[in-house]
């Protein structure tokens, strides 16, 4: 290969550089990132391991309509059903699947239920079904999210993003301590200290509540762990049986220990982990934005699960009581011993439980200081308003109503403030080890940059970071100077290779520089505010109806004793209501709010936005429609049958754009970044890896066979 001539600066495409300083600075931002220099191997994703329904459908759209078709659509089909189970929103799963859908104009259609997948294709031709049960993961519905942004975004192709997805399930893109506390047994170190926390901060109860809490917890993980294990119809007793053993611990401490058990805060301790509390916010929120089939499903599902858990306790305090309803209601003496108001230690406490929570959540410790922030307040903009409220609205539920809304509204803006701050700053480290800008940061992005470097190296060094992190920190010396020997023009080298898990560290490095999925903090945070124990409380209060309330009241100037029922407690649904309709209004205010901050920032710090080009643009939008929770879509209202026509013949002509070579390559520099986060900060801004497919509208078109 004959040599460059080195008395011209020459840009990555053989383009001339201007030597005008100011020219030859937006050249050096212009250079191609690591992963667009690197030569991969073709790794092709394995088709034989899919289901055999799903690799039925996937061979006959290969033979029509080639692999890339075909792989797009086991690419949405299993992105679906792993955001579901990891207990993603079903709106914001929809929009995600959308936007595939229209990048590589695919033609299916998908109906999401409470635990039935419906996925059609070629207008019904095919059609597949998966029954799945939803459980919370954090680590996954961020992961699966980022590895989907990375595709629309042409970070990786589908092969790539499917190999990932695998890789994730194995567990190779999680840390050692994510392994321990993914599975049983530990998992099992969770369930004392979630249920001894959750019975002092939320329901009344002293440090003697705690230790029996705690142990009631270990059994219940004990039995859950069993019940698990064997499989099949065992796992439908979970919940019978938990609520039962649970119901039969504390009743026996009760029993044998002086009664001095406040009941109620051990059994909603406990059981904190089995009331799913956010499905009533998420119910609310799907009949609100029109999924009415969904909605009313998952309410009354979540609502039936909470009973029976509390009807199970019941039955476990009879076999060891002689009377469970005067032992449910001794309360007084036994419960709301602490003032919480007077101790220092409420908030570390309250931390304390939201750990655990976390920790069952499946969300990575190296994150988890965020998804506290993010819950300590919410929570404690909701606490302080309910304790000003409830001074005068302690016949009525305002003061509920009230406060749940504020703290949702709260949680929600600073979820969407800390994500865009930590997503800003960790984009000098993005940038250097992925090589997307050259040379010196400023001084700032210098300290940036090391702080990010130490925090790495520190939490694998407590054993909470991933590996992969440290790994590719270490190959991106590597790949630097090998990168600076490919466009030396004194230098032989052709070429940038690596080897298959050299190739797997660095595309999950790519992946991992998507901004953090902002769901994935909230949803922890919205079973804080609305612990799913409060709800069984209600249900609790239908099985054992409280005290009747004596009342002095002054008729026509004498004095009677009116005995009334306790009209608040006695209100299961009216109470079920208020709860998860005022979080759930909270929710959408606080992503109003973002949406209107987002707006005016960027009018009025990014005046013009003609110079974003329009990739760019399609990132922005696709972040911002990414956390709108209104689903709508063209095929659910079609146009008339004229106009579809003239559309689809349109469509047909188009030129098919297949090749998805990276000619138009732009790196966003610093600028463009400052830009991007100001138009999506609800979010943290785009930093997606700096490649265009090649096409203005950022969509790939296939054949209309």
């Amino acid at each position: 290969m004959p040599l460059r001539d080195k008395t011209k600066k020459l840009s990555w495409d053989g383009k001339v550089v201007d030597p005008n300083p100011s020219v030859a600075f937006q050249q050096l931002k212009k250079t191609k990132s690591i992963r667009q220099e690197v030569t991969f191997s073709e790794r092709k994703f394995d088709v034989k391991t899919l289901a055999p329904d799903l690799h039925r459908v996937y061979k006959n759209l290969e033979r029509d309509f080639g692999e890339e078709y075909a792989l797009t659509f086991v690419f949405i089909f299993r992105t679906a059903v792993e955001l579901h189970r990891a207990w993603h929103m079903t709106l914001l799963t929809s929009k995600v699947l959308q936007q595939i859908k229209d990048k590589f104009n695919m033609r299916m259609t998908w109906e999401l239920g409470v635990i039935k997948l419906k996925f059609r294709v070629e207008d019904g031709g095919y059609e597949l079904h998966r029954k799945v049960p939803y459980d919370y993961d954090s680590e996954y519905q961020d992961m699966y999210m980022k590895i989907a942004v990375a595709l629309v975004d042409g970070s990786i192709n589908v092969h790539q993003g499917l190999i990932l997805q695998s890789e994730t399930k194995k567990g190779e893109h999680t840390a050692k301590s994510g392994l321990f506390l993914r599975d049983f047994p530990g998992r099992l170190v969770l369930y004392p200290l979630e249920a001894a926390t959750c019975a002092v901060i939320f329901f009344s109860g002293d440090w003697f509540d705690a230790g029996v809490a705690a142990v009631t917890g270990l059994v219940a993980g004990i039995i859950e762990y069993i019940l698990t294990t064997i499989g099949g119809s065992a796992k439908n007793l979970v919940d019978i049986s938990v609520g039962t053993s649970t119901g039969m611990v504390a009743g026996l401490f009760y029993r044998f220990v002086g009664q001095k058990v406040c009941l109620p805060s051990v059994f909603l301790g406990t059981l904190y982990w089995y009331f799913y509390g956010t499905a009533f916010v998420l119910g609310i929120l799907e009949i609100v934005s029109g999924e009415l089939e969904t909605g009313v499903v998952r309410f009354m599902a979540v609502a039936v699960k909470t009973f029976v858990l509390s009807l199970g306790t019941t039955f476990g305090m009879q076999m060891v009581l002689k009377n469970s309803v005067e032992a449910y209601q001794d309360q007084e003496g036994n419960c709301g011993n602490i003032d919480l108001d007077e101790h220092w230690w409420r908030i570390p406490l309250y931390l304390l439980c939201s750990a655990s929570a976390l920790g069952q959540y499946r969300m990575p410790i190296n994150v988890y200081w965020r998804a506290l922030a993010v819950q300590l307040v919410g929570y404690e903009v909701q606490y302080q308003i309910f304790l000003e409220l409830a001074k005068r609205h302690d016949k009525d539920l305002l003061d509920t109503a009230a406060a749940n809304v504020c703290g949702a509204i709260a949680a929600v803006v600073f979820a969407a403030f800390l994500s865009a701050i930590v997503d800003r700053l960790s984009y000098y480290y993005n940038a250097r080890v992925l090589q997307r800008e050259k040379g010196k940061f400023s001084v700032f992005g210098e300290f940036m940059y090391s702080i990010t470097v130490f925090y790495i190296r520190f939490s694998n060094w407590l054993g909470f970071g991933k590996k992969n992190d440290v790994t590719f920190y270490r190959m991106a010396k590597k790949l630097k100077k090998q990168s600076e020997e490919l466009n030396d023009a004194g230098h032989s080298r052709q070429e940038i290779t690596l080897t298959a898990n050299e190739e797997k560290v660095l595309l999950g490095a790519v992946v991992d520089a998507e901004p953090l999925n902002i769901w994935a903090l909230l949803m922890p945070t919205v079973y804080q505010l609305v612990p799913g124990s409060l709800i069984a409380k209600l249900w609790f209060n239908a099985i054992f109806p409280p005290p009747l309330e004596s009342e002095i009241a002054e008729i026509e100037g004498s004095e009677y004793d009116l005995v009334l029922k306790d009209q608040v407690n006695n209100a299961v649904f009216s109470n079920l209501m208020v709860v998860a309709t005022s979080l759930a209004i909270g929710l959408m205010f606080g992503f109003a709010a973002v949406e209107l901050f987002s707006f005016i920032w960027s009018k009025l710090v990014c005046k013009d936005m003609s110079r974003i080009s329009e990739s760019m643009r399609f990132r922005i939008d696709n972040k911002k429609d990414r956390l709108n929770m209104n689903y709508e879509i063209a095929e659910d209202d079609p146009e008339s049958d004229d106009e579809a026509n003239i559309r689809e013949n349109i469509v047909g002509d188009e030129e098919v754009a297949l090749d998805t070579s990276e000619k138009d390559n732009e790196t966003m520099n610093n600028e463009d970044s400052a830009l991007l986060g100001a138009t999506s900060i609800m979010s943290g801004g785009v930093e997606g890896d700096d490649n265009d497919t090649g096409n203005d509208d950022g969509n790939i078109k296939f054949p209309l066979n």
